[in-house]
């Protein structure tokens, strides 16, 4: 029974659409920093993002052993390069919503994304699209660069990273020899060695409260493990453009997640927002389906 179980729950995973594991990759990126709040009233920013990093590293080394990876020919360059990217983008993610609106970061952030979806958009069709969604992503995060300028300096090199994490990715997820997420996995290992001297010298304080330990583990879990975990499963069988033009779902979902949860109503102007991005995401078209 128990081999027939883990059968089925291996078709699902594989049958899944690829854009349901996007949605729930969207729906915790936005759940992690819930918790991230419990710890930025104990921990300096710099210490969260040690913390989310260092307990999601220990969760991939329980869970996958990635370094048996290492013997199954994996490419060591594309691991410390992934290992990098994953530690400072953390870093200056949480230095740059410290200091600027988070609807600002995560427009900044979708800017290197759009040149992604650029390269990939190869028809009429999903220019319309990709337009449909920046205007979209505008409307919703009232994008305004008049803030702290160490802050949107910060925003900016998140930005770049995040275009980096995705190239990265996917090119992990595309492998064919060794699965997706034990690369994550070992490289989730290597960003908490980069991210170490980084940031956890302002864990430290931190180490011996109970209540910022299962934060900083609940940081791990929501941000760095399911959502990079089915952004794998996402990229394995999703065009590069294609899953650069869905992350203009994240602003989108963080206001649906705001009306089902919080009972936040959007604005007029956010509704047509969610509605842009809906239209463009739907409107877009594979180079495999076309």
């Amino acid at each position: 029974m128990a081999i027939a179980s883990t059968d089925v729950r291996r078709r699902l995973v594989k049958t899944a659409p690829p854009e349901a594991y996007f949605v729930v990759s969207a729906i915790f990126h936005y759940l992690g920093p819930a918790f991230a709040v419990l710890l930025f009233a104990r921990v300096d920013v710099l210490g969260v993002a040690w913390m989310r990093i260092a307990s999601a590293a220990a969760i991939f080394a329980l869970w996958r052993r990635p370094w048996r990876c290492l013997r199954n020919g994996a490419d060591v360059k594309l691991l410390l390069a992934w290992g990098a990217v994953l530690a400072v983008m953390n870093s200056t993610f949480y230095l740059a919503i410290d200091r600027l609106p988070l609807g600002t970061v995560a427009a900044i952030e979708f800017l290197p994304v759009v040149v992604l979806a650029v390269l990939g958009a190869r028809t009429g069709r999903n220019l319309a699209a990709l337009a449909l969604a920046v205007a979209g992503v505008y409307l919703l995060t009232d994008v305004a660069l008049d803030g702290d300028p160490l802050g949107v300096a910060f925003a900016f090199v998140n930005a770049a990273l995040f275009a980096g994490y995705i190239i990265v990715s996917h090119r992990a997820a595309q492998n064919g020899s060794v699965p997706g997420i034990d690369l994550l996995g070992m490289a989730m290992l290597i960003a908490a060695v980069v991210a170490t001297p980084i940031g956890a010298w302002a864990a430290v304080p931190a180490l011996s409260d109970p209540v910022a330990i299962a934060a900083g583990i609940g940081v791990g879990v929501s941000s760095s493990v399911i959502p990079y975990v089915t952004d794998q499963l996402a990229m394995a069988r999703m065009p590069r453009s294609t899953y650069a033009l869905m992350v203009a779902l994240l602003p989108a979902t963080a206001t649906v997640i705001g009306i089902v949860v919080l009972a936040q109503l959007p604005s007029a102007v956010e509704a047509a927002g969610v509605a842009l991005v809906i239209i463009g995401v739907g409107v877009h078209r594979d180079a495999e389906a076309a």
